[in-house]
């Protein structure tokens, strides 16, 4: 009941990001409130009125490449190249030959002194193959491209590209482009002038996982653009804080 009653109370809260300081309060779950026709390729919303062309703004927006003062198209999404191979000798997740998420702790884990070395250890590979992928953003490159570098790198230093092969995920590394949140697959749409691309890569090496991301700026970004990023990452870096703080407090 505890959880019944906590999704009660924060579903009015996920659905007032969608519709500024107005609360929803319903009892719908939300799972209930999103209609997909596959047919159509279309994304619906089960509600009243005031919320007729929400779903049409969030996922639709078929219009969008009309807009008059807009400077790009919608983003679309290319071509997935095969994914690339990774040495017999390089240990493996263990949920690459399972295909199936590894399942979520249930409580904290304390790692000892060799632990917590191999963690510094697959953090700052995972460090270095972030800032070098963020070298090669420039206009005319693929993500895919990037995806490639990426992957050398990782495996020239006995590493694994994490998301390769997690939960059936293609890629070697995550490329989102402007509108695309998080978790993009790299492709062969070219990025162009003005794009903005948040690259997410992780590692592992040793038993661990280093994971790190950041948005970089292709070409001449608008200022509309650079103050979304920055809001997100003063967002992302409040967010570990209270994170932290939460983990000491419990």
């Amino acid at each position: 009941m505890v959880g019944g009653a906590c999704s009660l109370q924060l579903q009015p809260r996920l659905l007032s990001s969608f519709v500024g300081n107005r609360f929803i309060h319903s009892t719908q779950p939300l799972n209930q409130l999103f209609g997909y026709n596959s047919g159509k390729n279309q994304v619906s919303m089960q509600l009243s009125r005031t919320f007729s062309g929400l779903a049409d703004l969030l996922f639709n927006r078929r219009n969008l490449d009309a807009e008059p003062n807009r400077r790009r198209k919608r983003l679309r999404p290319g071509k997935v190249s095969p994914h690339r191979p990774v040495p017999d000798h390089i240990p493996r997740p263990p949920y690459v030959n399972s295909q199936k998420p590894i399942g979520i702790v249930s409580g904290p884990e304390v790692h000892d002194e060799k632990g917590i070395e191999c963690m510094r250890v697959s953090g700052r590979l995972a460090a270095q193959v972030l800032e070098y992928a963020g070298t090669l953003v420039k206009p005319g490159i693929t993500t895919d491209e990037i995806d490639k570098a990426v992957h050398q790198m990782i495996i020239d230093n006995g590493a694994y590209p994490s998301p390769l092969g997690y939960g059936g995920f293609p890629k070697s590394v995550c490329t989102s482009v402007n509108e695309c949140i998080c978790h993009g697959i790299p492709d062969s749409r070219a990025l162009e002038d003005g794009d903005t691309i948040n690259i997410d890569v992780t590692v592992y090496l040793n038993g661990y996982h280093g994971d790190t991301s950041a948005t970089f700026f292709c070409g001449d970004v608008d200022d509309e653009a650079r103050n979304l990023v920055k809001v997100v990452c003063w967002n992302f870096k409040l967010h570990r804080v209270l994170c932290f703080l939460f983990i000491c407090v419990i």
